[in-house]
């Protein structure tokens, strides 16, 4: 049994612990505002510019001019996992859950034959993915030095991601990473970028559509807002991205610091009994040694 010295030196470091812990949440508290806003903020953006894309892509669609980006390589024997996740942890299954879904739909795409490559976007999911595929992993990045993130961040990605594909390194590419949706509900999400697929565009397909007339023509339009479209893309994903890192780690300190205070609870009433058990044999002995004499 732990000595009264070792129970008051355990509740101290729970104590301390508790205070980083709230302290934490506090500060995710904080974070998370501006971070939900500008998720939020990029949304309308992301979609109407897939809508629009969308629209013109119809106009283009099976024809020999329409850009590489738009109707891929015409294979899809090759697949690249663009996965990003956070770069610290103490959020919960943030991290994991990306880095699950991830793993799920390479296994899903490897049992159908083909070949995987895997895009690291964050330390969390470097770390997790290279314990099952390492050789699968092809590059990598971090963003530990960015305070804020912005376009510029996703547009590097972007043009990585880019060069690969004129390089023929792959035929497919998807985006993975949790989409904000509350403190406490993160949702894992898969969105294929190249080739793009319009949700917007297709699930409004049974609307009548206004004709347009574009200057310059489709293919030129397409060849400048594609590239743009797929950084926008990255953008809004890292941004959904640090939503719900600062939301899940919220939600993980709070649980910590009603933990934290449970354990207190619970080893103080120990130390008592234990404290309170000492005294009762010391005055046991005295008694039974003045009763001898």
């Amino acid at each position: 049994m732990a000595s009264l010295k070792d129970m008051r030196v355990r509740i101290a470091a729970t104590k301390a612990t508790q205070k980083i812990t709230k302290a934490m949440q506090m500060v995710a508290a904080s974070k998370l505002r501006r971070a939900q806003s500008a998720a939020e903020a990029a949304r309308p953006y992301a979609e109407r510019m897939d809508a629009v894309l969308g629209n013109i892509a119809s106009g283009v669609a099976g024809s020999n001019s329409a850009p590489k980006l738009l109707g891929g390589t015409g294979s899809d024997k090759v697949h690249l996992l663009l996965v990003c996740t956070g770069e610290r942890g103490l959020c919960g299954a943030f991290n994991t859950s990306i880095v699950r879904l991830a793993r799920e739909r390479a296994n899903a795409l490897i049992a159908e034959g083909k070949q995987v490559k895997i895009f690291c976007v964050g330390k969390k999911g470097y770390e997790q993915l290279r314990r099952n595929f390492e050789k699968q992993i092809v590059e990598r990045t971090d963003l530990r030095a960015v305070r804020v993130i912005g376009f510029a961040d996703a547009e590097k990605i972007g043009k990585r991601v880019i060069e690969m594909f004129e390089n023929g390194e792959f035929d497919v590419c998807t985006l993975v990473y949790s989409k904000f949706k509350s403190v406490i509900a993160q949702i894992p999400t898969a969105q294929q970028i190249i080739p793009p697929t319009f949700e917007a565009a297709s699930s409004a397909a049974a609307a009548p559509i206004a004709a347009y007339e574009y200057e310059p023509e489709e293919d030129e339009i397409l060849g400048d807002l594609l590239p743009r479209n797929l950084s926008v893309q990255i953008f809004r994903a890292l941004l959904e991205n640090n939503a719900s890192f600062y939301g899940a780690q919220m939600s993980a300190m709070d649980n910590a610091t009603r933990n934290a205070g449970e354990m207190i609870r619970k080893q103080t009433l120990t130390y008592n009994r234990t404290r309170q058990a000492m005294i009762t044999k010391e005055l046991i002995e005295i008694i039974s040694g003045a009763e001898a004499l």
